[in-house]
Parts: structure tokens; C-alpha cells; sequence
């Protein structure tokens, strides 16, 4: 008797055009007169890149707007390709092509694609390899504001059951969550350990704060200066909240001692996490960093602080900076989303890729907007 051959499922058809919002050219302003000059996003149709040995194509599923997105169009941060480009570095999506062994598969896409090869990547730190492809930045033209796009496959997460959550939605994973979990393993966090998370409220301070729970933190101290924003971190991973609108860093630091007094907590082994990327927030976290305490900055802005690094020495303290994530950590944060431990749902909004311009400005006019907006292909 002849067992009938299993059929293989059908290489999908790949287009051959990319469909994207491509930023033409960031807003500039003039040294001389301050006169601003606009930027300009637009609707774009590209040919298709040839994926080479190893790689993949991906499908977007859906791209986060990230604050890093507004500093390369706003605020004169510069990508590494210049414009024109498509930005987007947070996506995920279905494979539709390419390595014949993942077509199908929902995957994350990693924020920053280490070349695997330099001293940095084989001693640990390739979330800081100099030869780092970045969607929206230094990969060719190529980011996550598009229909589809080409990555390496050894890079990507691969995603077996999403729990019902959206795949847009997992979106999120590829930075907002992933890099608050690799600024907790930069500062050693522990079971047991206090921790103080300044700019809680924000897109990735939602998940730093849970993730230190999640990872056994005794103590998460939230600081924000949206009391909405503090309330629901204190309904996600957060002990404690101090409003700080309106409060210059000295007075939340005498705030946050006498919470420390009042719950009868040490003043010394603080693990400080820095999200909010502003000047204000930076200065807070400096004030707050005490004896044998670690202050992690992940946050990002131009501003100068100034500090008198003296004090590390006379707190046996440190400061440390974080860079996106290792893409071997991705699956252990999937993890933590997927099993409920962290979650998203309460803190993404999916909106049609086709509203970037608007969304693009309000995120930039008004702050980042109460929920993580993640945009979703509708070419």
C-alpha cells in the first residue's frame, strides 16, 4: 500500500513592490534665524530587496511609534542612512518569504540586528554591536512603516502561540518590552531588590515597571508627572507613586525618603531606572541615586545634565547605559507577555499606518499619547 505524500504548502506569491511611508526629510531649523523648516513624510512604492542568503521577508503586521522615531523626524537626531528612508524599528509580522524553512511563521522583529561576528557580539554585548543594522535607520531605506521588509532570519522571534493577543499588537515586544528587560539585567536586578522607575507612565515605563515585579523586585517606586498615568501604574507592577508635576528633583527626593521612612525601607541598593528621556526626569533620577545604588538610563534627549560625578565615589554608586536588547532575550520576553506576567493589551492602540502624519504630530505636540500607538498597514 502507498502512503500518500504530504503535500508542501505553497511558496507564497512575493510582490515586487514595497509599499511605505518614507520620510523625505526631517524638520531642520536655521542656527543663524531659528526659522524652522518642515519635514515631510509620504506614501511611497519601492522595488521589493532581492533577501539574500539567510534571509527572510516579513509581512508587517503592525509598527510601534516610538520616541526615537520622533527624535529622527522632530529633533535632529540623525539615522545612520540618511533620508529618504523609512523609519520604524518596533514590528512584527508573518514571514511570506525567503529562508524556506520559516515562510508562515509570525515572527518579532528585533530593534537592532548584531553582526554576530565583531569582539562585541561574541563577548555579550552585541545589543551595542558597532555593525548593527536598525530598521528605520541603518537598515538600507528599509523600516517598519512599510508593507513588507527584509532581515536577517537568525535574528527574528519567532512566535509559536500568541495567546490571542494581536501579532500588531506583539509589535511592542520588539523594543518597548524587550529594552526595559535588557536595562534590568544591565543593573543585576534581583529578587528582593527596590526599585524606583522615573517616567513610569510612558510607553516603556509601563513595561519596566512590570517587568521589575516580574522579575521579583520588593519594591517598585513609580515617579511621573501624569497622575493618571501613576494610578494605572500602580495597578500594573507598582507599590508606590510619587506625583511629580510641578516638584523640583530635591523635593521628590525628600518625597521618596520619607516613603522610604514611613514603610520602613533602606535608603542604600536602589536600582533606578531612568525612561522618561527628558532633562527633568534625568535630574530626578540623579537626585534620587544614593548609597550603593545603580542608576540605568534608558531614556534618550540632546539636553545636558549636569552632575558631580564625586558623588559616585562617596556613594559607592553607579551610572549605567542600556541599548536596545540582545535578540537571543527576545523569546524569555515573549514569554513573560504571553503568560500574563507583562502585559500589553491595556497599553497599545492599533491605528491605520495610513494616519502617520497626524499621529506623528500629536505623539510630538502633546507627549507621547496615553497608549502606545501601533500602526498597521492599510496601503
Amino acid at each position: 500500500m502507498t502512503t500518500p505524500m504530504t503535500k508542501r504548502p505553497e511558496t507564497p506569491t512575493l510582490p515586487k513592490t514595497v509599499h511605505a511611508w518614507r520620510m523625505e526629510s526631517p524638520w531642520t531649523k536655521d542656527k543663524e534665524t531659528g526659522r524652522a523648516t518642515e519635514g515631510r513624510l509620504a506614501r511611497v512604492e519601492l522595488p521589493l530587496p532581492e533577501p539574500g542568503p539567510g534571509d527572510i521577508v516579513v509581512e508587517v503586521a503592525g509598527c510601534g511609534v516610538c520616541h526615537t522615531d520622533l527624535g529622527f523626524f522632530y529633533d535632529g537626531v540623525p539615522t545612520v542612512n540618511k533620508p529618504p528612508l523609512a523609519l520604524g524599528h518596533e514590528l512584527s509580522g508573518t514571514v511570506v518569504g525567503g529562508e524556506p524553512a520559516w515562510l508562515g511563521r509570525e515572527v518579532i522583529v528585533p530593534a537592532v540586528l548584531p553582526c554576530r561576528s565583531c569582539w562585541l557580539c561574541k563577548t555579550g554585548r552585541g545589543n551595542r554591536c558597532l555593525a548593527q543594522k536598525m530598521p528605520g535607520s541603518s537598515l538600507g531605506a528599509q523600516g517598519g512603516f512599510s508593507s513588507h521588509i527584509v532581515v536577517p532570519a537568525l535574528d527574528v522571534c519567532p512566535v509559536p502561540d500568541r495567546k490571542g493577543i494581536p501579532l500588531a499588537t506583539l509589535a511592542v515586544v520588539a523594543d518597548a518590552v524587550t529594552t526595559p528587560y535588557q536595562a534590568a539585567l544591565r543593573a543585576d536586578l534581583r529578587p528582593g531588590d527596590h526599585v524606583v522607575v522615573v517616567g513610569a507612565g510612558g510607553g516603556v515605563g509601563v513595561y519596566m515597571t512590570q517587568i521589575a515585579k516580574a522579575l521579583g523586585a520588593a519594591t517598585v517606586v513609580a515617579v511621573d508627572v501624569d497622575r493618571e498615568r501613576l494610578d494605572r501604574a500602580l495597578q500594573h507592577g507598582a507599590d508606590a507613586a510619587i506625583d511629580a508635576k510641578g516638584k523640583t528633583p530635591e523635593e521628590v527626593r525628600k518625597e521618596h525618603g520619607a516613603l522610604l521612612k514611613g514603610r520602613g525601607l533602606p535608603n542604600y541598593g536602589w536600582k533606578l531606572f531612568e525612561v522618561s528621556g527628558s532633562k527633568p526626569g534625568q535630574e530626578t533620577a540623579l537626585a534620587l541615586l544614593s548609597f550603593t545604588g545603580t542608576l540605568v538610563v534608558v531614556g534618550f534627549n540632546l539636553a545636558k545634565v549636569e552632575y558631580s560625578i564625586s558623588r559616585l565615589m562617596a556613594f559607592d554608586a553607579q551610572i549605567i547605559g542600556t541599548w536596545g536588547c540582545l535578540p537571543e532575550r527576545y523569546p524569555a520576553v515573549l514569554g513573560l507577555v504571553t503568560s500574563g506576567h507583562v502585559q500589553v493589551d491595556p497599553f497599545v492602540e492599533l491605528r491605520p499606518m495610513s494616519s502617520i502624519v497626524e499621529t506623528f504630530a500629536e505623539a510630538h505636540k502633546a507627549g507621547s499619547p496615553k497608549r502606545r500607538v501601533v500602526l498597521t498597514p492599510d496601503f
